[in-house]
């Protein structure tokens, strides 16, 4: 097969996988509240996306580069996907309308400043007044010399004015830091009503322009996503705390990389924005609908009856972790898995509680890449630190888009007394690892904690992650290995059990790949079984190509990008491909290789991406528990078996559900909670 055919584009697959969230919004048998949810979820990716890899590719086609891991142009790349993302719009739109049609049928209604009862006119009035005046300051764009700079992330109403001839135009910014986007409003006849800002702003805009005595108004949302690379300079008399904080406050005026608005907006006050802001030659001017910032419908109110939205599972408590005894004394006898979020991440929580409180517990190390809000991680190593352990915390300050969070928990956890790691020199910190040493009987004991998601307590309820909890010295020395590195960065030891990047991670798996080569060639059973988030690098997928045409079967479930192309004859006809996207997000990585009967298990916070194998800090950990080993395989083919949420991956990136003929119905995610239950 030709090299431009043995790739799938990484950019149009990312889009495929965001088709795939755009699907959850369409099926009936979600419940409706959901369904709104993943709209939501859907213009949030897609706000990334043009912030992140959009942007990317821009910045490499005004180089008059090709992408060097793209087997297209450039121009035609940003092309593609600007109508892809034109279509997906339009499909969009329809799938909000009919949603609002199933709410109504539900006695939940969205209605607009059209559509308001004088009593529900007067109070979205008090409203205004109240919450919505006082922080909102149009522009009137006639009268200013320069056109006023607008922000990433926030939308924008475009103002028309008329009176006979007379025509001005203004902009005023729609409140997102002090105001909700949704306003509910009084109920009537059992019935719930409620109101976006926008609308609300819409309704009172008479009063804001009063003075004027204009006939009509009219409003239409726009809004600016902008380059979100962080420009980071090489003066090295800043700290790289400052550079950072410089980075981000540079990302909110970088160059434009995609301009949405309201189809409806009158041509000459298009026309007059577009060449204010100089936008004429802008490849992504994205016509939409009446509102911007659908990521806000995430948390869209929790209105009307309960089948609206999934049933809430409670989190299962793991039969080995009892409220009343000591993990230290469980640990010490097995080791103990746990999967987010069918089972409870209060137990980390807890260990680190225990270790806070426990006088022989003498120091606490850990990685943390993004945390929650109010964490109550960060809140128990500041109780271990105040109880005179010696904590140290490896605090990524460029986790993208949560620098500015990262840099102010940064700050909070030394004043508190705890040694801060800003991560290594030219690689971001990506290993999720907690390490805790005990004195025991005047020995160092160690007990360590390795997982595929962050230390989030929020995260941790919505993405579905793997956590390993040992006292393993087989594992435990290592981690404490790789905190010294982070400690000395020059100091770099020989991992014999855990898998490091860049130290190891790309060579290792290549050579499990090969090994399974070798078994297939020689008449014998050999697979590979593998979960991950993305798959995108170039060597990797040429390796598994290699494997397939050897005769080693291949599973892979892929969340998101997969630019392996499956399921072609002399190439990878023995490779299959799904993805699974329903109410959690899948986030594991595990890799399973048959190994001669003696299967190889491993759980990684790393997909396989150039970035992950080659520039950052990355641990693949293996699992040597036969027990643990039977849950990850358990668990893997009942994901393989999901004929209800699973879409096939192939060639022409259909997204097509499997088809579950005579078969019974298996969704995994529910599958999974059961079996944990049991």
């Amino acid at each position: 097969m030709a090299k431009k055919n043995r790739l799938i584009n990484r950019e149009i697959s990312w889009l495929s996988f965001n088709e795939r969230v755009l699907q959850e919004a369409t099926d009936n048998s979600v419940p409706v509240l959901e369904r709104l949810r993943f709209l939501g979820i859907f213009s949030n990716n897609q706000d990334e996306f043009f912030r992140v890899r959009v942007a990317t590719v821009k910045r490499i086609s005004q180089l008059g580069k090709k992408v060097r891991d793209v087997y297209s142009k450039p121009k035609k790349v940003l092309q593609e996907v600007h109508d892809e993302v034109v279509r997906q719009g339009k499909r969009f739109d329809e799938i909000y309308n009919s949603v609002q049609q199933e709410l109504r049928r539900n006695k939940v209604f969205i209605i607009n400043e059209t559509q308001l009862t004088k009593a529900q006119g007067e109070f979205v009035k008090n409203y205004f007044g109240e919450h919505v005046r006082p922080s909102l300051v149009p522009i009137m764009l006639n009268q200013v010399k320069q056109f006023p700079y607008l922000r990433d992330k926030v939308i924008y109403l475009a103002i028309k004015l008329t009176n006979g001839k007379t025509k001005q135009y203004s902009l005023v910014e729609v409140p997102s830091d002090s105001t909700d986007r949704f306003v509910i409003l009084p109920s009537h006849n059992q019935n719930q009503y409620i109101i976006l800002l926008d609308d609300i702003i819409r309704y009172n805009l008479p009063e804001v322009f009063s003075t004027f005595q204009f006939k009509t108004i009219e409003a239409f949302t726009i809004k600016v996503t902008r380059d979100a690379e962080l420009d980071i300079d090489n003066d090295i008399s800043q700290s790289f705390i400052d550079k950072i904080s410089k980075g981000v406050k540079a990302r909110q005026k970088g160059k434009t990389v995609r301009f949405v608005y309201d189809n409806r907006i009158s041509r000459d006050l298009l026309a007059f924005i577009k060449s204010k802001m100089k936008l004429q030659d802008l490849n992504n001017l994205i016509p939409g609908g009446r509102y911007h910032n659908f990521k806000d419908f995430m948390n869209f109110p929790r209105v009307g009856d309960k089948n609206l939205l999934y049933e809430k599972q409670k989190p299962l408590a793991h039969p080995l972790l009892p409220i009343n005894k000591s993990y230290f004394e469980v640990l010490k006898k097995q080791d103990v898995m746990l999967h987010y979020p069918y089972q409870n991440f209060a137990h980390f929580i807890e260990l680190i509680r225990e270790a806070a409180i426990d006088p022989n517990v003498k120091s606490i190390k850990i990685t943390l890449y993004r945390v929650a809000r109010n964490s109550r991680v960060v809140n128990a190593l500041i109780n271990a630190a105040k109880n005179g352990k010696h904590v140290v915390a490896v605090v990524e300050v460029q986790a993208r888009f949560d620098e500015e969070a990262n840099i102010r928990w940064a700050k909070q956890l030394q004043d508190e007394g705890i040694q801060v790691i800003y991560g290594v020199p030219g690689l971001k910190v990506h290993a999720k690892l907690c390490l805790i040493s005990r004195n025991e009987n005047g020995k160092n004991v160690r007990y360590a904690n390795l997982t595929t998601g962050n230390y989030n307590e929020s995260t941790s309820q919505v993405y579905s992650d793997d956590a390993l909890f040992t006292a393993d010295t087989k594992i435990t020395n290592e981690v404490e290995h790789t905190f010294e590195f982070f400690e000395r960065n020059y100091k770099v030891h020989a991992f014999k059990h855990l898998i490091l990047s860049p130290l190891s991670t790309r060579k290792k798996f290549l050579r499990f790949i090969e090994n399974e080569i070798d078994v297939a060639q020689k008449g014998k059973r050999a697979s590979i079984f593998l979960k991950m988030n993305s798959l995108v690098d170039e060597e990797m997928i040429e390796q598994l190509y290699k494997a397939s045409k050897a005769g080693v079967k291949i599973r892979i479930i892929v969340r998101g990008i997969c630019a392996l192309v499956a399921g072609v004859e002399g190439m990878s006809e023995n490779i299959e491909v799904i993805s699974i996207v329903d109410k959690y997000l899948e986030h594991s990585r595990i890799f399973i290789f048959e190994n001669e009967g003696e299967p190889l298990y491993y759980f990684s916070s790393a997909d396989w991406m150039t970035r992950n194998l080659d520039s950052r800090i990355e641990v693949s950990c293996p699992v040597y528990d036969k027990k643990i080993q039977k849950e990850i395989r358990d668990t893997m083919e009942i994901q393989w078996k999901d004929n209800v949420k699973a879409r096939v991956i192939d060639p022409l990136l259909k997204n097509e559900h499997r088809v579950s003929l005579n078969k019974r119905p298996v969704r995994s995610q529910e599958a999974i909670y059961n079996y944990l239950k049991k």
